[in-house]
C-alpha cells in the first residue's frame, strides 16, 4: 500500500509539472511574438514582463562577472556567464545572462578569457524570473565577483553587491561580438519526459496493486494441530 501511494503521488507530481510547462509554453508563445520593448523606464511587475522581448541601453558592470556551473550545452560541460548591466537613463541595474562558455576539462576553476564590450551598447533578450536552479552539491561558495556558483538568488546578489538589481534577469539573445554561445533551452521543454515519468510511476503503482491483490488476500493455511 505504501508503494501504491508513493507511485500514485509521484505520477501526479509529474503530470502537474507537465501541465505547468504547458502553461509556460502558451505564455511564451504569446509574449515572445511581439517586438522588443525598451526596458528602460518601464514600470511593470515581473509577472507582466516574464518571457517578453526587451531592449536595454547602457553598459556592463565588468567587475561583477558570475559563472553558473553544471550548465551543459550540446553535451559539453560549461558555465552560464552572468553580469550586471546598468541602464543609461536610470539608476536601475539588470542582471544579464550573457551566454555559455565551455569548462576546462582538466581544471574546473580555470575560466577562459571573457570579452566584454566597453562603453554604451544596446542588447536584446527575454525576461526571466531567475537563472533556474540545479541540484545543490556540497557547500556553496561565497558570493563574490568571479564566483563559480551552482545557483543564484537575485535578492542575495543585490544585498551582497550593493547594486540596485531588478527582481528579474534578462536572457540575452542578440550577438554583440563577444564570442559567447546563446542557444538557450526553452523553459517549456521536457513535457514528453514528464509524461513518460508519470507513466512509469503509475505503472509501478499498478504493479504494486496487482501484487497486493494476488498475495495480500490469500488466507493463511490453518495451523496443524500439535501432536502429543
Amino acid at each position: 500500500m505504501i508503494v501504491i501511494a508513493i507511485g500514485a503521488a509521484l505520477g501526479q507530481w509529474q503530470l502537474d509539472r507537465a501541465d505547468a510547462k504547458r502553461s509556460i509554453e502558451v505564455k511564451l508563445s504569446e509574449r515572445s511574438s511581439g517586438p522588443a520593448l525598451p526596458l528602460d523606464g518601464i514600470s511593470a511587475s515581473v509577472d507582466e514582463l516574464e518571457y517578453r522581448k526587451v531592449r536595454l541601453t547602457g553598459e556592463f558592470i565588468k567587475d561583477w562577472p558570475l559563472y553558473l556551473d553544471n550548465r551543459p550545452h550540446m553535451g559539453r560541460a560549461g558555465f552560464y556567464v552572468l553580469m550586471p548591466f546598468r541602464s543609461l537613463n536610470s539608476s536601475s541595474v539588470t542582471l544579464i545572462q550573457r551566454g555559455w562558455i565551455p569548462r576546462n576539462p582538466q581544471d574546473r576553476a580555470r575560466l577562459p578569457p571573457l570579452a566584454t564590450p566597453a562603453g554604451t551598447l544596446t542588447i536584446e533578450g527575454q525576461v526571466r524570473r531567475a537563472p533556474g536552479n540545479v541540484m545543490k552539491m556540497g557547500q556553496a561558495p561565497a558570493l563574490m565577483p568571479g564566483a563559480i556558483l551552482q545557483n543564484l538568488d537575485l535578492v542575495e546578489l543585490a544585498r551582497t553587491s550593493g547594486l540596485p538589481i531588478q527582481p528579474f534577469m534578462v536572457q540575452q539573445t542578440g550577438d554583440i561580438g563577444d564570442g559567447l554561445t546563446r542557444g538557450w533551452p526553452l523553459p517549456s521543454s521536457g513535457i514528453d519526459r514528464h509524461l513518460g515519468y508519470a507513466f512509469q510511476w503509475y505503472a509501478l503503482a499498478a504493479v504494486a496493486g496487482i501484487f497486493f491483490i494476488v498475495t495480500g488476500f490469500k488466507r493463511a493455511k490453518p495451523a496443524k494441530p500439535a501432536t502429543e
